[in-house]
């Protein structure tokens, strides 16, 4: 379940709300959109009405997002969304629980007023218990876990002090003594100086236009020169794009990356490589010996079986669809899962396309894959009453899935 933000617009200081997994800032009254980036942590306030008190921050790390595994012979996931308290804090709450989704929070800025206990703990610590959470019921040794389109973030808790106690700000119940929490506080207190959400202008590097996408997208299009843009350390950098032309007016077109890779640690270097290694059921044929290896990841959010089921069919099938190089003119669906979270899906595509896993799984630790290209394609769907059917191979995608995808 997502949360709301309530954030200024950076042209007019016209107040505007903000799903969790916006990035994209339309502004209703100045009409000016900008794309939201930050080149840490987005940082977010939980609100207080706390009036002529010293405020104190603790940060909690918010994770939301899809963990999959590979333990023994199975190949699991699970959809996790968790806070975990970020500093050794006796007193205060381990989780936030459901606050964030209750309550409108903001962005963290240097305006900000109040102090911050330092985000003490490795964030790798606690995805590792987010993980542990999904592969707890699996039996043998885990050999793969990847965290494929999740947010993180840090949200602050307001605390302050009152004589010999430690009050929740939100709550203004006493949580704690001071005498269990000076020490920490004294230690890891310090200013907010430089965090900062940062907006980037929504114009075109190459040709000026505006560059069009919807709330959640991660990738913008150009309409005007027919680019494709994803924003990258504060810029925007050009996504290679092509698409599959499809009939008929109800054609919806749906991203995918399509990644040409070469894997080491296991014998993978082309597509031949790619069926003996799985032990797909067909004929390698001599031209498959010298077809690249190109997996094919849905470019959009979706529940985790659905995500690997369709890697799986369009990796394993390798359909000629005879893509331009072009953009379809109307009907995209967003781009939701950028080209970097695609590339850390390789290893769970290859685990889920394998027939016998034994022969396959023990081995990831040690794959690892060179990223030759990446292409942004759109394929061509037919929107029927509850499903999305892929012209070219009949594959099917529930609307349901697609619409709850928008939401992970």
């Amino acid at each position: 379940m997502g949360f709301t933000v309530e954030q200024d617009c950076p042209q007019c200081g016209a107040p505007i709300e903000l799903d969790e997994t916006d990035h994209l800032l339309r502004c209703p009254y100045c009409h000016v959109k900008s794309f939201l980036f930050t080149s840490g942590y987005l940082r977010y306030l939980l609100p207080h009405k706390v009036n002529h008190r010293e405020i104190i921050y603790a940060p909690y790390l918010r994770f939301k997002g899809n963990v999959y595994y590979c333990a023994g012979n199975v190949v699991g996931h699970r959809v996790v969304d968790i806070t975990h308290i970020g500093v050794p804090l006796k007193g205060i709450p381990v989780s936030l629980g459901v606050r964030p989704q209750a309550m409108k929070m903001k962005f963290v800025t240097p305006r900000t007023q109040g102090s911050f206990l330092r985000f003490s703990y490795k964030a790798t610590d606690i995805l590792g218990r987010a993980g542990n959470l999904s592969s707890m019921q699996a039996s043998g040794q885990l050999f793969h876990r990847a965290y494929i389109g999740e947010t993180l973030s840090l949200i602050y808790l307001p605390l302050y002090l009152e004589g010999d106690k430690l009050f929740d700000g939100v709550l203004n119940r006493s949580i704690a003594k001071i005498s269990e929490a000076a020490e920490i506080i004294q230690q890891s207190t310090h200013s907010n100086l430089r965090w900062q959400v940062n907006f980037l202008a929504t114009l075109c590097p190459r040709c000026g236009w505006n560059l069009e996408g919807e709330r959640d997208s991660v990738v913008l299009i150009c309409s005007n020169c027919e680019t494709a843009w994803e924003a990258l350390e504060g810029k925007f950098n050009r996504v290679r794009v092509s698409k599959v032309s499809g009939t008929g007016g109800s054609t919806v077109y749906l991203p995918f990356w399509k990644i040409s890779a070469s894997g080491k640690g296991l014998p993978l270097h082309s597509f031949a490589d790619f069926i003996r290694l799985t032990n797909q059921p067909r004929v390698v044929r001599r031209e498959m010996e010298n077809q690249e290896m190109r997996f094919w990841v849905p470019a959009f959010k979706i529940r985790p079986k659905v995500f690997l089921n369709l890697s799986r069919q369009f990796t394993v099938s390798q359909h000629n669809f005879h893509p331009e190089e072009m953009i379809p003119k109307k009907n995209l669906y967003p781009v939701t899962l950028p080209q970097s979270e695609a590339v850390q899906s390789l290893k769970m595509i290859l685990a889920g396309a394998t027939l016998n896993k034994k022969d396959v799984l023990p081995h990831l630790p040690n794959v690892s894959f060179d990223i030759m290209d990446s292409t942004l394609v759109y394929l061509p769907f037919t929107a029927t009453g509850h499903e999305m059917i892929q012209q070219q191979m009949r594959t099917s995608i529930n609307k349901n899935s697609l619409e709850f995808g928008r939401r992970l």
